[in-house]
């Protein structure tokens, strides 16, 4: 199969993608007509009006429990290769992942000692 050929079957199902995309959305914008209700635009919030605006801002307290979060599943994410790999590598993989969870450690320790972990 040449070039020219590869690309005019990518053409065609890039055509092909479109089209079905694009009579999708007509379908729907013909089939599926909108109702316009008084309190479709209203903030809620399970079920119930809102009290606080819609574009209230989150308090800085939070930050230290997305940081410690982020740390703990970068740590999920580090540990399964590292076990995959850890029958071959041996002694220097369980050194490696020594090192980076005393470096978790360590981090987690720096986070208790600042407040990070009170609840305000």
């Amino acid at each position: 199969m040449s070039a020219l050929q590869q690309y005019a079957i990518l053409l065609g199902l890039a055509i092909g993608a479109i089209g079905v995309a694009a009579s999708l959305y007509a379908f729907s914008r013909a089939v599926g007509s909108t109702l316009a209700e008084p309190g479709k635009n209203v903030p809620a919030a399970s079920g119930r009006l809102c009290r606080e605006p819609a574009w209230a801002r989150y308090h800085a307290h939070y930050l230290g429990y997305a940081l410690l979060f982020l740390a703990f599943d970068m740590e999920m994410a580090y540990m399964y290769p590292w076990a995959v790999v850890f029958k071959e590598e041996g002694l220097v993989a369980l050194l490696d992942m020594g090192v980076f969870l005393a470096i978790l450690f360590l981090g987690l320790l720096y986070g208790w000692s600042q407040g990070a972990l009170r609840r305000h």
